[in-house]
């Protein structure tokens, strides 16, 4: 069997975001051209983010995938770390604020920026 490594951001059990690398079994289909399983969806959004455009930290309000279109968007944790998105890549955002928690932009969260002088273009797909 075939697999994908798909990046996926989550909230750990301390609070904060984290990434980790999921593998995604492609059972299905043919030798030629493997599948996942079908996944549920809950609706879709695209983005235009102008040159420029950074966030501060906040959570992922709904879990969702992410799939860079155009630009190049990076991703920074607390802790410093960063990954960079370009067209074509994707991620699945799930760091949530944990329940019952109040957020802090000091311990929760991720932050995200365009890289580079183009317009970002991203598609959101709620699971």
């Amino acid at each position: 069997m075939t697999t994908l490594t798909l990046p996926t951001l989550y909230t750990a059990a301390d609070g904060r975001a984290r990434f980790r690398d999921d593998p995604l079994p492609l059972a299905d289909g043919t030798p030629a051209t493997r599948l996942s399983a079908l996944m549920a969806s809950g609706g879709c959004q695209f983005r235009r983010s102008p040159p420029g455009f950074a966030s501060g930290f906040h959570c992922t309000t709904t879990p969702q995938w992410l799939v860079v279109l155009q630009g190049r968007m990076e991703i920074g944790l607390q802790d410093g770390t960063a990954r960079v998105f370009g067209p074509g890549e994707c991620f699945y955002s799930n760091d949530t604020l944990p329940e019952g928690a109040t957020f802090d932009p000091a311990v929760h969260g991720h932050r995200s920026r365009l890289l580079g002088d183009e317009p970002l273009v991203t598609l959101f797909v709620r699971a």
